[in-house]
């Protein structure tokens, strides 16, 4: 089996247990990252669109690095202009761990927030009660 998955605006094919060159991803060596999916195949046949949306590419990142250096050399003719440049294009190479749906990760667990603590009722004296009759009465 074999999925198609896009990164950096481009697509790349990887198998379960490949390792591929992306574009340099944000990431730690060691860490888990996911793709989302464009096509996968197998014996079966091809499946795309919306019957893959839910699938998701899990690979581990091994390393980054500096790609081979590539010359850049612009010139106009008959007018003794010439720029030579050289450029190397950094990567992040990955191993691809798993293809397949997005696990459920369970929820983080948050401290439940304690209601208020009520304040207790003041209570009413005998000689308060009292009192509040008289005013009452009166």
């Amino acid at each position: 089996m074999y999925a198609i998955f896009e990164n950096g605006g481009k697509q790349y094919k990887a198998c379960v247990g490949e390792t591929v060159k992306l574009e340099k991803l944000n990431a730690q060596v060691g860490a888990s990252v996911r793709f989302p999916v464009l096509l996968t195949a197998d014996e079966s046949g091809a499946k795309a669109g919306a019957e893959v949306s839910a699938l998701k590419v899990s690979a581990e990142v091994l390393s980054h690095g500096k790609d081979k250096k590539i010359i850049v050399f612009k010139y106009k003719s008959k007018k003794n202009e010439r720029k030579k440049q050289g450029h190397r294009q950094p990567y992040t190479l990955v191993k691809v761990t798993a293809i397949g749906a997005e696990e459920e990760k369970p929820a983080a667990k948050t401290a439940a927030k304690k209601p208020a603590a009520k304040k207790p009722a003041a209570k009413k004296t005998a000689t308060a009660k009292a009192e509040a009759t008289e005013a009452k009465a009166e």
